[in-house]
């Protein structure tokens, strides 16, 4: 049975969908154009979906799931809501850093530990989808 490394890196994921949640519902707010508010909604919506699947996965393991960001994520969350540029190129490029550099490469990293073969199964699903958003997101500025 995998231990609490596996449970707190899994924790460490979950934080950031949650960030990601937050991100989205800050861009959203400032997008005027419904058919990309509409895509924006429909990422958000995955993460949280990916956001479940986690926490389910940390139930399983006996674990408790974290049900926020954390503090260091709230503050992140509290700045950069004020940074979100008003124009769409601006947030479409907001958008598209979160998901590549926050959303996959910091998570990527977060989780080349230990996790067992079901968890790493279930956290490459995501970081896949993740991926999608990216080529999503760069064929709408492109």
């Amino acid at each position: 049975m995998p231990g609490e490394s596996v449970i707190k890196t899994l924790n460490e994921f979950l934080r950031g969908q949650y960030m990601g949640i937050h991100a989205y519902e800050h861009l959203i707010e400032k997008i005027d154009d419904s058919g990309l508010k509409q895509r924006f909604q429909e990422i958000q919506q995955n993460h949280k979906q990916h956001a479940m699947m986690v926490a389910e996965r940390i139930q399983k393991l006996n674990g408790t799931p974290v049900d926020d960001e954390g503090t260091i994520g709230k503050v992140q969350g509290y700045i950069g809501e004020f940074m979100i540029p008003d124009d769409k190129e601006g947030i479409l490029q907001s958008a598209l850093k979160g998901e590549s550099y926050y959303g996959i490469e910091i998570s990527e990293e977060m989780v080349k530990g230990d996790l067992d073969p079901e968890s790493r199964q279930i956290i490459e699903k995501i970081l896949d989808e993740d991926r999608e958003h990216v080529k999503l997101l760069e064929s709408i500025i492109h």
